[in-house]
């Protein structure tokens, strides 16, 4: 059983900027990942908003660079499926598939996961036309038709990524209004390999070994209509990972943790930073600071357990 000061949930951005300064102070820290680090941002084909990057970086590679950075300064990585989270004795105790840790703090990262869009057909192709990351899959669909649901600005700016390996590109939203950047929603106008259904809804998707095509409905008529695609990439929305921590934080309406602006929740020790958490802006640069403000913040929660136990 390792005993730790500091155990942060979830590689991406949230979780490794946290390493990094959590290692700097000088905690004895450990960083659980499920996956690949880098979390959702790993996915992005570009990041063009991200300070000091003036072209633009690919996620992967902003994503490979933070990871660098905290193994530099010492952050121990394991690679694992977290359980369970308690707390006992004012010590947390994370039970993984391979072991359990205990630590003093706990910073959860755990992101977000896509919403699915509940339709006939979405389960069923699930990996083979269903998709959820142009980015992991897209090349799988080099010349053919596929569509993208959803009005977020990660709907459209994947939307552009897919014309680059797909013929036509149907972005599909049920209302008129989107929730992207103007600048992104101006480049796919102008694409001529992007078309645009608007007020209209997925109601099913169909096919044989694979997606051959949906069926939409229009939201304003109510009338079904098909459409013939190879693939379908959901950009729905997505739901925080809160499930490890719904006894120990408050947590929202739609189940993103609660904090103030150090990143504590109500469990003393137990901080949450990142897209999980409730806020107003969910971008790698916000993350990334929520990191930097919880290891600092968790350091001083550390210190003042020390205090206490001399």
């Amino acid at each position: 059983m390792e005993k730790r000061e500091l155990i942060i949930i979830g590689g991406g951005p949230a979780g490794l900027a946290a390493g990094i300064y959590a290692a700097r102070a000088n905690l004895d820290v450990v960083l659980i990942e499920r996956g690949v680090p880098g979390g959702t941002a790993a996915t992005a084909y570009l990041v063009e908003n991200y300070p000091g990057f003036a072209d633009g970086i690919s996620g992967p590679e902003l994503m490979a660079r933070m990871e660098k950075q905290a193994r530099h300064f010492g952050v121990k990585f394991v690679i694992d499926q977290v359980q369970s989270l308690a707390r006992a004795n004012s010590i947390f105790i994370v039970d993984t598939s391979g072991e359990e840790i205990k630590g003093q703090a706990v910073i959860l990262a755990t992101g977000t996961q896509p919403k699915l869009l509940k339709v006939k057909g979405e389960h069923d192709f699930h990996g083979r036309g269903v998709s959820y990351c142009a980015t992991c899959d897209g090349a799988f669909f080099r010349n053919k038709y596929i569509a993208v649901v959803g009005g977020s600005d990660a709907a459209v700016e994947e939307a552009l990524f897919l014309t680059n390996f797909a013929a036509k590109v149907y972005l599909i939203h049920k209302r008129e209004e989107f929730q992207a950047a103007a600048i992104n929603l101006l480049r796919a106008r102008e694409n001529s390999k992007i078309e645009f259904i608007l007020n209209h809804t997925v109601k099913e998707i169909h096919g044989d070994e694979v997606v051959t095509g949906i069926k939409l409905k229009d939201v304003r008529t109510g009338e079904s209509r098909p459409l013939e695609v190879a693939g379908v990439f959901v950009y729905g929305g997505a739901r925080p990972n809160s499930e490890l921590v719904k006894d120990l934080a408050t947590l929202d309406e739609q189940e993103y943790v609660v904090t103030d602006e150090e990143m504590k929740t109500k469990c003393p020790g137990l901080f949450a930073v990142g897209d999980v958490r409730k806020k107003n802006l969910r971008q790698i640069v916000t993350a990334v600071a929520d990191g930097a403000i919880a290891a600092t913040t968790a350091k001083k929660y550390c210190l003042e357990i020390e205090r206490k136990n001399k």
